[in-house]
């Protein structure tokens, strides 16, 4: 009995292999984002006189919502990998992020909530720039999913930060 148990407890910790084809997934879906990326490059460059200055920039914060998207799948493709499949050998490499070596479940979700804070702040300032062309039930509506990413985020921080002083004061128990 005891080794169908080690068995079993083997096969539920492989299983987290599965996850791999998903952050390869990811990678294929920032391929788009760049090849996405460089197409609004091309046209702000060939555009670039005929473009006004508000075209300019919306142009401008598209190409940086394309950034900040990809600099999201890249904090979870390898946050999420190293948190929860397995370890990157990257220990000396010269560029290894700062971020990677104090990644865990919870530092990921508070900079994943960062991020989706920050795009949405792009996507609200290119609704503010094109106000006149936007109707005020969109605008309201882009105003609220912001306001509930940011309380969202506020939420996670806190339940965060809750989690880790209940940590410390165990592990201060313990010795």
């Amino acid at each position: 009995m005891q080794r169908i148990v080690k068995n079993l407890e083997y096969f539920i910790f492989w299983s987290r292999w599965l996850q791999a084809p998903l952050y390869l997934g990811l990678i294929l879906a920032q391929g788009v984002y760049v090849y996405q990326f460089m197409h609004e490059l091309l046209h702000l460059i060939t555009r670039a006189g005929s473009l006004t200055e508000s075209g300019v920039m919306l142009i401008v914060l598209g190409l940086i919502d394309v950034v900040m998207i990809a600099n999201l799948l890249i904090m979870v493709i390898i946050g999420g990998y190293e948190t929860f499949v397995s370890k990157l050998d990257l220990e000396g490499h010269p560029d290894q992020p700062e971020w990677l070596s104090h990644v865990n479940a919870g530092v990921l979700k508070v900079k994943l909530a960062v991020a989706l804070i920050s795009i949405s702040s792009i996507h609200l300032l290119r609704t503010f720039i094109n106000a006149p062309q936007t109707e005020d039930r969109v605008v309201m509506i882009q105003v609220a999913i912001h306001a509930s990413f940011l309380v969202s985020a506020i939420a996670i921080a806190w339940t965060d930060r809750i989690m880790m002083q209940t940590l410390a004061v165990s592990s201060q128990a313990k010795h």
